[in-house]
């Protein structure tokens, strides 16, 4: 931004304060809670878009912004966040026009366009100061708590997604065509409510953040994503190791305790999770079939990049090419069932990996574009970390998911969109112009 922000302490000093900006940033504040809504379509992946509320909430929030923007008449972005943020756009912009079927792409720029651009942009734009941080962090948490509750809620009256023969698998309001959403969800609240409780905010304010993240932890146990797990693990691992090597071993200790209690002592789950975390070590050996198909269809597009490597096939291109590129080991899609819905097979449109998926596409151009936008927030926030550690973490730890999580995820969904708002605060603390309280 083109004035710098102070820095004061990460917590509400101020009831009506914290309204007053709550108000202000109503437009962001919609986007995450319009995610309560249920979804009525599926979770289509690559490019596929959901078409939610919380989508058309993400288009009226660039709308605001840029109407603000107008209005104020002053340079927006820094040189360096504009190139930063807007270096994404000439990977997706090359990969449309050298597509076999440019109008068929059209959709995908408009999504990748949104996700990684223009959505991020605006919430940079929108966050003034780290009060205002704040404010969106802990909308994200409480989004995470709604979601984790009715996951668990699930879990105990077996009205959850399919999972082994039983309607028990913790998916949120997102249903069980999107059985990653609570769990990215519910990720995201983890992350930040870790960051705050190692930052240097009040007391009162890092222990209500231990609280939340004890009640987070276990929705996100009952979700039997082992993505999210290996992702929350190293994220939030992370985050201890940048907030010093003791207290790291500290809180360690206290997690691994925490997770015996609740797994081992109480047995939320313990059958399942053990199969789960089991299920993590023998991929190469004895992989089930959603391993097999992820393999196949990561192996699909690699040679998809291979016949097209600077610019890929195309964005939109992947299920196009997927049948001419993939093994006979590939199933024609998996089951999805329960949380209210019938049974139904969801077609695997994906490789289920971001970075494969951009490859494909895109093209190694595009892949370098787009990462290299990701790794230059991810440098900067790292390289802020002495403003401010409550923020750095919280903003590091949240990227830092998201680059670990996109090695077994891509985007598609309606919690695609959250994703977006993650990367806007990111955005902010690394590429806003901020100085120390």
């Amino acid at each position: 931004m083109a004035t710098a922000v102070t820095v004061p302490a990460l917590a509400p000093d101020d009831v009506r304060d914290w309204a007053r900006r709550a108000g202000a940033l109503s437009p962001v504040l919609a986007v995450i809670a319009l995610l309560l809504v249920p979804g009525g379509g599926g979770a289509q992946g690559g490019t596929g878009g959901s078409g939610t509320v919380a989508d058309a909430a993400s288009g009226l929030l660039v709308l605001i912004c840029l109407v603000r923007v107008l209005r104020g008449g002053a340079r927006p972005l820094t040189r360096t966040a504009a190139v930063v943020l807007g270096l994404p756009v000439l990977g997706i912009c090359l990969a449309a026009i050298t597509s076999n079927d440019p109008a068929a792409s059209l959709p995908g720029v408009a999504r990748y366009v949104q996700i990684f651009v223009l959505v991020p942009a605006a919430v940079l734009l929108m966050i003034r100061d780290r009060r205002d941080f704040a404010v969106v962090a802990w909308g994200l948490v409480g989004l995470a708590l709604v979601q984790g509750a009715v996951g668990v809620a699930q879990y105990l009256t077996g009205t959850g997604a399919s999972y082994m023969g039983e309607d028990v698998r913790a998916v949120g309001t997102f249903g069980p065509t999107d059985v990653m959403g609570m769990a990215t969800v519910v990720s995201y609240g983890l992350v930040v409510v870790t960051g705050i409780a190692l930052g240097s905010g009040p007391g009162r304010t890092r222990t209500a953040a231990l609280v939340c993240a004890g009640l987070l932890f276990v929705p996100l146990v009952l979700s039997f994503s082992r993505g999210a797990w290996i992702a929350t693990v190293l994220a939030c691992g992370v985050q201890l190791l940048l907030s010093g090597p003791r207290r790291a071993a500290r809180v360690a200790l206290a997690a691994g305790a925490l997770g015996v209690v609740l797994v081992g002592g109480l047995g939320i789950g313990s059958a399942m999770v053990k199969e789960r975390v089991a299920s993590i070590t023998q991929v190469a050996a004895a992989p089930d079939q959603s391993v097999t198909d992820r393999y196949t269809m990561w192996a699909a597009a690699g040679r998809m990049w291979a016949s097209e490597p600077v610019t890929g096939v195309g964005l939109k291109g992947f299920p196009q090419y997927r049948d001419s590129n993939a093994s006979l080991a590939l199933s024609s899609g998996s089951d999805t069932a329960g949380a209210g819905a019938a049974f139904a097979r969801q077609p695997l449109l994906s490789p289920h990996n971001m970075y494969l998926l951009v490859l494909s596409e895109q093209g190694l151009f595009g892949l370098i574009a787009l990462v290299g936008s990701w790794t230059a927030l991810l440098v900067a926030s790292l390289r802020r970390h002495r403003l401010g550690a409550d923020c750095a973490l919280v903003a590091t730890g949240l990227l830092g998911w998201q680059l670990i999580d996109f090695f077994y995820a891509d985007i598609g969904g309606p919690s695609t969109v959250l994703m977006s708002v993650v990367l806007g605060l990111a955005a902010w603390w690394a590429l806003a112009e901020v100085r120390r309280a």
